[in-house]
């Protein structure tokens, strides 16, 4: 298993991964490949930050730019390398001065939703 497999692994979690894996079509194959060799291989892997900080930047990235689908797959992500629940509520806070309240209003629905239904928080 490459090394960008391996990090995408631990960080998305199996089930993840596998899911994408499946969905993968002659079409997407090359993409698939690009963004393990690339965002997990090459950068997810670099020395420079740890995995809990990447995943502080990251969450701020999605909410800057509104990907709100992606925000709520590193949310499970950011736990899985070890935020807190309100670490990420902090993350998420800060946003809504750096990104705007909008965005930020919208990242917390869907971080409670995820939270919410992996048991982290009540609904």
């Amino acid at each position: 298993m490459s090394d960008g497999m391996r990090v995408r692994r631990e960080v998305l979690g199996d089930a993840h991964v596998d899911r994408a894996q499946a969905r993968t079509t002659e079409f997407t194959a090359d993409f698939q490949d690009f963004i393990t060799r690339y965002a997990w291989g090459e950068i997810w892997t670099r020395p420079g930050l740890d995995r809990r900080t990447r995943s502080c930047v990251t969450l701020t990235a999605l909410v800057a730019r509104g990907h709100l689908d992606e925000l709520a797959m590193h949310v499970r992500a950011a736990v899985r390398n070890g935020l807190s629940v309100d670490e990420i509520k902090e993350v998420l806070l800060q946003t809504a001065v750096y990104c705007g309240v909008p965005a930020a209003n919208a990242a917390f629905a869907v971080a409670q939703r995820v939270l919410a239904e992996d048991g982290l928080i009540a609904e």
